[in-house]
């Protein structure tokens, strides 16, 4: 597993991590889409899951925060920043959790990259205390 870098503010724990399946499939995807990036949106359609989209195609602005950045390089590899975003009104309801994207078999959204593969990105979560 990996944890993102700490990106917001004030912060010193990382608040999203990755399991070595979701690295070993977001890598692979890389490889077919080139840079990536993650969404979790608050909406209705599929909102439970992290939404994986080639970098830049889901435009984001201060309606959303960005929780971490992964470096999904293998060892020796430049690096290969993976942003990870969050509405700001989900992050409302969420930020005393700590996310881990994993993998499931199962058809993700259609818009989501790794749909066609036959299996879906999930989050897990636990609490945390990020105020101390």
């Amino acid at each position: 597993m990996i944890e993102a870098e700490v990106v917001i503010d004030g912060e010193t724990t990382s608040r999203v991590a990755l399991t070595q399946t979701a690295v070993d499939l977001v890598r692979m995807l890389w490889g077919k889409h080139g840079p990536l990036m993650f969404h979790q949106s608050g909406g209705c359609c599929d909102g439970s899951s992290p939404m994986c989209y080639p970098a830049g195609d889901l435009i984001t602005s201060d309606a959303d925060v960005l929780l971490g950045r992964f470096d999904v390089a293998p060892d020796g590899e430049p690096a290969q920043p993976v942003d990870f975003w969050m509405s700001r009104e989900q992050f409302a309801h969420w930020r005393h959790t700590h996310l881990t994207v994993d993998v499931v078999p199962g058809r993700g959204s259609g818009f989501s990259v790794e749909a066609p593969e036959g299996v879906r990105f999930l989050v897990r979560s636990r609490l945390v205390d990020q105020d101390g």
